[in-house]
């Protein structure tokens, strides 16, 4: 047995998720004709991730959201080879995409330290350019916060993913008992004695339609991306979002959840999934939760039931299913341990995976290095030739 508590709790004021910055290289510096001297290369704007790093902490510290890099040294009789212009650093936080206008991908930074070049300094003057400087590569750029956890908490609104994320970590998340009471995201850390931390992001409600970009829409859609695992979330007693809209039973949310996964990014249904069965404290509950594992032990024999754009292609296979009550406590602590085990699991299974590829690509390696007789023209290059 597993035990924790929780020691850390963040939650997002003010929370931004998108920035569009200007970025611009900086310019060469002019050339030497008679001499022949070329002038340095302008600075590049780099884009840097910096843990403890926030895009509200970015946009307060530059207001005017423009970054622009040093410009390359003049040639000059005492330094025929200007220098290069001083670089640009743009901090961010990790877990960032960033997209140039057209809403290409330029790259992400998914660990500290990670780096993107974002804008090119300008060439210096030399022969090719007649000894006059390039300028700098201009760009807009938007930087996209995806939050990453560990997990991630799917379900409609009031499913009690707030009160489960409070009573796992022991934050203090608003909760109320109305729909779209969590509108930020929300991350909570679970702490284990032996110092291992597990984080979990309360994200977002979401209702059908999500995928069109109805009620959150796309902003829980975009940061599930980025957890490693999901976790369903789903009210025994079923979900109903007003007395304009159809009830749905728990295992009507479940493929209803599904799907709305699978019609914004079918990827998303590759991850693994763990199922927390809440509200078991309510009158009957017993009974249902029997009703809904028979379900989802055949959930073809009920798919039928469902009209024909509200089937998914395929159903998610949980790893684990935990009834619980975020009010009493039942279940908490088991659902705790099998979120470590199932995280353990995947590590292990990505680890196993990772050394297959590197023995394969040493295979592959040696094995052309072996097939392949030394070129008779092979040139050995000395220190010489590199001066």
């Amino acid at each position: 047995m597993v035990h924790c508590s929780c020691v850390l709790f963040r939650k997002y004021g003010n929370f931004i998720d998108n920035l569009r910055l200007f970025t611009k290289g900086g310019p060469g510096g002019m050339g030497y004709p008679r001499l022949g001297g070329e002038g340095g290369k302008g600075g590049d704007v780099w884009v840097v991730a910096r843990n403890r790093m926030t895009l509200k902490q970015l946009k307060d510290k530059y207001p005017q959201k423009r970054f622009v890099a040093g410009v390359g040294a003049n040639s000059k009789v005492s330094a025929l080879k200007g220098s290069k212009g001083e670089d640009c650093e743009i901090p961010v936080p990790v877990g960032i995409s960033v997209t140039d206008e057209n809403g290409k991908i330029i790259g992400e930074l998914n660990k500290e330290n990670d780096r993107i070049l974002v804008a090119e300094g300008g060439l210096g003057g030399k022969l090719l350019t007649n000894f006059l400087p390039l300028k700098g590569q201009r760009r807009i750029i938007h930087l996209d916060l995806k939050v990453i956890a560990d997990v991630g908490l799917v379900g409609f609104p009031n499913a009690g993913k707030s009160s489960l994320l409070s009573c796992v970590s022991h934050a203090k998340p608003a909760i109320a008992d109305y729909a779209f009471t969590t509108l930020k995201p929300e991350l909570g850390k679970i702490m284990y004695r032996d110092f291992k931390q597990i984080s979990v992001a309360d994200l977002p409600g979401l209702i059908e339609g999500a995928h069109m970009n109805k009620g959150m829409g796309h902003k829980f859609l975009k940061h599930i991306e980025r957890t490693r695992q999901l976790l369903f979330v789903v009210d025994i007693s079923g979900f109903q979002l007003s007395s304009h809209t159809q009830y749905r039973t728990a295992f009507e949310t479940i493929i209803l959840l599904t799907k709305e996964l699978e019609l914004y990014k079918e990827e998303l249904q590759t991850k693994p999934a763990l199922l927390a069965v809440n509200k078991m404290d309510l009158p009957g509950a017993q009974d249902k939760f029997h009703e809904l594992m028979n379900q989802l032990q055949n959930p073809k024999d009920f798919l039928h039931l469902f009209g024909k754009n509200m089937t998914p292609e395929r159903t998610v296979e949980f790893q684990h299913i935990i009834p619980v009550s975020a009010v009493t406590g039942e279940g908490i602590e088991e659902l705790k341990n099998c979120i470590r085990k199932s995280l353990d699991e995947q590590a292990n299974q990505e680890n196993d995976a990772h050394h297959k590829k590197q023995l394969l690509n040493l295979w592959i390696s040696d094995t052309v290095s072996s097939s392949e007789p030394p070129s008779k023209h092979a040139v050995t290059t000395s220190k010489m030739d590199i001066i």
